[in-house]
């Protein structure tokens, strides 16, 4: 569902309780450990984690009005959807699938660089934010 939201409080605000919370949890974690050049705006109508354009003047490369995207935070219809586009960059992929059943006791959910959760107590929150952590705003770049 995508959100007209302007903000990122705007958009936790929109959603209903349960998915304010569940939303908010996965926010908390990643804010706290995405490293040092990343910021938190609005993007596709969902929170997005991206590489400014004060860090990376050309943008996106489609788009170079709208900065680099990395990491998206939405509620859908059905779950929670986190959208890491560097999942398919070197050998995060794999550390993901290797670590989730360390972490969790669901199957890991996956689509095309996403992870989709259908209740908090799903999420393995520590897992998500040792995920944040690997790759830098200029690693990404």
């Amino acid at each position: 569902m995508k959100s007209t939201a302007t903000t990122p409080q705007a958009y936790l605000e929109s959603l209903a309780e349960d998915r304010k919370n569940f939303v908010g949890a996965i926010r908390d974690v990643l804010l706290k450990n995405l490293p040092e050049g990343f910021e938190e705006i609005m993007a596709y109508g969902m929170l997005g984690y991206v590489v400014p354009h004060s860090i990376y003047p050309k943008g996106y490369h489609v788009n170079p009005k709208l900065p680099l995207g990395f990491i998206n935070l939405g509620s859908q219809k059905n779950n929670v959807t986190l959208h890491h586009l560097g999942l398919y960059q070197g050998e995060l992929l794999p550390w993901l699938q290797e670590n989730w059943a360390l972490h969790s006791k669901k199957k890991l959910d996956m689509g095309k660089g996403c992870v989709h959760f259908k209740k908090l107590e799903d999420v393995p929150l520590e897992l998500i934010g040792e995920l944040a952590t690997k790759l830098t705003a200029q690693k990404w770049v």
